[in-house]
């Protein structure tokens, strides 16, 4: 039978964590939690759960989830944020291919359904969410600042795993604004550090360019209301993100 380490990475997560543990249980054999400095109660729910739980300083997404990963027992990491919780149908498929047996020259991946706001959408660029979440410790790291992404050591394939990885995105719209701001800004220096640079008619286009794409050609108005509302969000991050490598490029 492969044996799986799943793999989260924390801070304050108490509204999410045990949802994500529970869904784990009897698919991973051990559960690793990497915890940068949460004041709340997921230290407590973790551990109560039979998780390792481990304190490292904040060392950026790819960092966090890198060292998380070096504290794996097992061959197979099954990587999964706090907010995210396996579907029946996905928990399904893991129990079954753990006892035929993964491929070490595949890496995983599971589309995510996204809940926004407590509903779940379907439309608008938001599903299918396709993620890597699978995959023999020695074949990827983690890389990248604002987005991470695996990078592996050798030429795999990828493979769609049935079933869906269920994601919490975002509890209130002001939360998905205030969260907005913070990673459009880091985005935008990102690019500024790339080389990349922009006029101001990319900071007034660009985000009507966004919301058009996901309102209207991905088809977000199917949605309702929360398709238009993150539709919105997502514009104003395009906003932000293009203002700062602006501003980054002409201060």
């Amino acid at each position: 039978m492969e044996q799986i380490s799943a793999v989260i990475i924390t801070q304050d997560e108490e509204r999410n964590i045990q949802r994500c543990i529970d869904s784990l249980r009897d698919v991973a054999d051990e559960i690793v939690v990497v915890d940068s400095g949460s004041k709340d109660r997921t230290e407590a729910l973790c551990r109560a759960a039979g998780a390792r739980f481990e304190h490292h300083d904040w060392a950026g997404f790819s960092g966090q989830k890198n060292y998380a990963n070096s504290l794996a027992q097992y061959p197979w990491i099954l990587s999964i944020d706090a907010d995210e919780a396996l579907s029946d149908e996905l928990r399904a498929t893991l129990l079954s291919m753990k006892q035929t047996g993964f491929d070490a020259d595949k890496v995983y991946s599971v589309g995510r359904l996204n809940n926004y706001c407590g509903r779940w959408l379907r439309h608008g660029g938001w599903y299918p969410d396709e993620h890597v979440r699978l995959w023999r410790r020695e074949v990827a790291a983690w890389g990248g600042v604002v987005h991470e992404q695996l990078r592996y050591s050798r030429p795999v394939t990828p493979t769609h795993l049935d079933g869906k990885l269920l994601h919490y995105t975002y509890y209130s719209v002001d939360e998905h604004a205030r969260r907005t701001v913070k990673y459009a800004t880091l985005a935008g220096e990102k690019a500024y550090e790339q080389g990349r640079r922009c006029g101001m008619d990319a900071v007034v286009w660009k985000p009507v360019g966004t919301f058009l794409k996901n309102y209207i050609l991905k088809g977000g108005f199917r949605d309702g209301a929360m398709g238009f509302t993150s539709a919105r969000i997502s514009a104003f991050y395009t906003l932000v993100k293009y203002a700062r490598l602006y501003e980054c490029g002409n201060a």
